[in-house]
């Protein structure tokens, strides 16, 4: 098991590729207070679900002057091929290797974890919703996280998820901001 990352633990710093500006340092993005959301790939419609809604309440973060970085399992390739950069207000982290997944400790569950009701019940309402699984990336049963780190590089939140769809929503997060 990968060490967790805790409340008031100085977080890791790390290299890492957008899909639209290759191979930046996260200590130097951290002028501001940043949000991790830790998913699992672009092809999830869970995922996907889950990054409309932090699409549709940046707001709540930009207030807060915020910064939002979403991790998937995705390579480049796929974002690239289906997105724009403008398309997101928020920067998307690609981390195919899963070498940021398990520096956070953000780690896949069991088959029981990923076929958790509340797992099932959030696939068929994001299906219902439209979202369509596509191609699959990375580890399936990838569970997800979430971290709020202070511009002193502090963190100031951490919280693993128990399953699939355990991704605690966005006012959740920027409540937690200050």
């Amino acid at each position: 098991m990968n060490s967790l990352i805790n409340t008031g633990d100085k977080a890791p710093n790390f290299q890492f590729d957008t899909p639209w500006k290759p191979t930046q340092d996260f200590y130097e993005c951290l002028q501001q207070d940043v949000v991790l959301v830790f998913l699992r790939y672009q092809g999830c419609p869970v995922c996907q679900m889950e990054m409309a809604k932090l699409k549709r309440d940046i707001d709540l973060f930009k207030k807060k002057d915020a910064r939002v970085f979403v991790f998937l399992q995705s390579p480049v390739s796929t974002l690239v091929a289906m997105a724009k950069e403008e398309d997101w207000p928020f920067d998307i982290v690609c981390d195919p290797d899963g070498k940021i997944f398990k520096l956070y400790g953000v780690e896949a569950g069991g088959i029981f974890k990923y076929l958790h009701p509340a797992g099932l019940v959030a696939a068929i309402k994001a299906t219902t919703l439209g979202f369509h699984h596509k191609k699959f990336e990375g580890k399936e049963t990838q569970l997800p996280a979430a971290f709020i780190v202070k511009s002193n590089k502090s963190v100031k939140y951490a919280y693993y998820g128990n399953n699939i769809s355990d991704v605690p929503s966005p006012l959740t997060l920027s409540e937690n901001i200050d």
